[in-house]
């Protein structure tokens, strides 16, 4: 079986170049014209943004010391808590989704 070198033979055509029913085209057009679209914020990111505001997110003295731990090669992982916390998202997840 031969395989065709389809990109010699359209030479004409740009890997940029959208080809569409123009009829299709404007109907999009139209409809993005037309349309509009509202996002409506959850109480959980506002409770976050405040605590952004307060900056109460982290604690920025711990994230250097743990860079330096990092930069110094001497940051250990524990495993039993990296694990222990991603089977609590898993689960938090799950029981989230059953709702």
């Amino acid at each position: 079986m031969k395989i065709d070198d389809t990109v010699k033979k359209n030479a004409g055509l740009g890997s940029k170049q959208i080809i569409g029913r123009p009829e299709k085209n404007a109907e999009t057009a139209n409809v993005a014209k037309t349309t509009s679209d509202s996002v409506h914020l959850s109480s959980q990111l506002h409770a976050l943004e405040g605590q952004l505001a307060s900056g109460s997110v982290f604690d920025a003295k711990k994230v250097q010391e743990i860079k330096l731990a990092i930069t110094g090669g001497h940051f250990e992982v524990n495993a039993d808590k990296v694990a222990d916390g991603l089977i609590k998202e898993v689960s938090d997840l799950i029981t989230a989704g059953k709702k």
